[in-house]
């Protein structure tokens, strides 16, 4: 890492050390995303001016993916993905979780598959009077 990019006080924000590792494309939705409790920063809520030092672990949710890294360097630059990825490295447990997870939405969607056509007017009518029913 260069001095450039490694804060010199051994420590930066939340939010920017988010936005530089890439997990949000802005800091203003990487603040909003701490405030609405999806980043856990070492198991507890915490704010975005929290100060991130090497060898913490932040939990982030997005979307359906709940991620569990460590953080490995600070960064208040944002660089391109390269250089993302070397600021953290994502927990075993979190990667198995994950896949685990991803097979799971995957069965689902293919136990339930799409219908080819859309419903005729028949059919739309059997399904609204089936949905009146219930």
């Amino acid at each position: 890492m260069t001095p450039s990019t490694t804060p010199k006080n051994n420590s930066t924000r939340l939010d920017k050390w988010l936005w530089s590792a890439r997990f949000y494309r802005t800091r203003a939705i990487a603040k909003q995303m701490i405030d609405g409790g999806k980043v856990f920063y070492n198991g507890q809520r915490t704010k975005s001016g929290k100060a991130v030092s090497i060898g913490d672990i932040i939990k982030i949710r997005q979307g359906f993916e709940e991620k569990e890294v460590t953080v490995i360097a600070l960064a208040d630059k944002r660089k391109d993905a390269n250089f993302a990825s070397t600021l953290y490295q994502e927990n075993k447990q979190s990667i198995a979780q994950r896949e685990k997870n991803d097979l799971a939405r995957k069965q689902g969607i293919l136990l339930s598959p799409a219908s080819d056509t859309k419903p005729d007017k028949k059919q739309r009518r059997k399904l609204r009077e089936f949905k009146e029913r219930i």
